[in-house]
């Protein structure tokens, strides 16, 4: 299956390479490139390595690029004009990367990759963020998702505890978004007062759910079943962890 790859053009190499580590963790089977820092490894941005990068993320799928400052976007925007099925996306580079690289690996398309992306700006990064990420919608479904908002039938709801170590961080987070990925049904996490849609790998993040702490799980949709037993099949064990 070929997966739309990334591309992080960073003024240093080390951040871009660092942004790469963690969104590897949540995407083991995308394609995420470094491209940072100068050719001599000074701090800036080289439009050959940029290209280069481009063509290595490339599988068949497209890729989509992100930066970190004005200037790595005026390399990024010449590179992308050089390329076939390339898209430059404003957004975080951090949270932006984690969100395409979740919709990436649950098979979205070029174009869904990028949303994913770009719906990431203005988002709070952090545990105590849950509320203003409450509405954040990864669609990597297309019209699907839209099904499933509108099946009349009766949410299923479960209560989950959480008993690995650290709870809703990043990779258990990034395995659950993608596992809600496979169903047609529309999924809400909640901790306390906020909410999270199952897709959202940087809403679930944001809950700060904990070990220890239990969460509120519910789905609507003609999947709703399997997508609530499949939650509490990766909470029961621990997330791989």
């Amino acid at each position: 299956m070929s997966r739309v790859g990334l591309v992080v053009v960073s003024h240093s190499a080390g951040l871009a390479a660092g942004v790469v580590e963690v969104a590897a963790q949540m995407a083991p089977d995308v394609v995420v490139v470094p491209a940072g820092g100068t050719a001599d490894g000074g701090i800036g941005t080289d439009f050959d390595a940029v290209t280069s990068a481009l063509e290595r993320a490339e599988s068949g799928a497209g890729v989509v690029l992100l930066y970190d400052l004005g200037s790595a976007r005026m390399v990024a925007e010449m590179a992308v004009e050089v390329a076939d099925d390339a898209r430059l996306v404003d957004a975080p580079l951090v949270e932006g990367t984690v969100a395409a690289a979740v919709a990436a690996q649950g098979g979205a398309d070029l174009d869904d990759v990028a949303n994913a992306a770009a719906e990431a700006v203005g988002m709070p990064g952090g545990p105590g963020a849950a509320e203003g990420l409450a509405g954040l919608d990864i669609d990597i479904m297309g019209s699907q998702s839209i099904a499933a908002a509108a099946a009349p039938a009766a949410p299923v709801e479960v209560t989950v505890p959480l008993t690995n170590e650290i709870g809703l961080h990043a990779r258990p987070a990034a395995m659950v978004a993608r596992a809600m990925t496979r169903f047609d049904a529309r999924v809400t996490v909640r901790f306390g007062e906020a909410t999270a849609d199952g897709r959202s790998v940087l809403a679930l993040m944001a809950l700060g759910a904990r070990g220890g702490d239990e969460v509120h799980v519910s789905a609507a949709g003609p999947q709703a079943d399997e997508a609530v037993r499949t939650f509490q099949d990766l909470a029961a064990r621990d997330f791989d962890e």
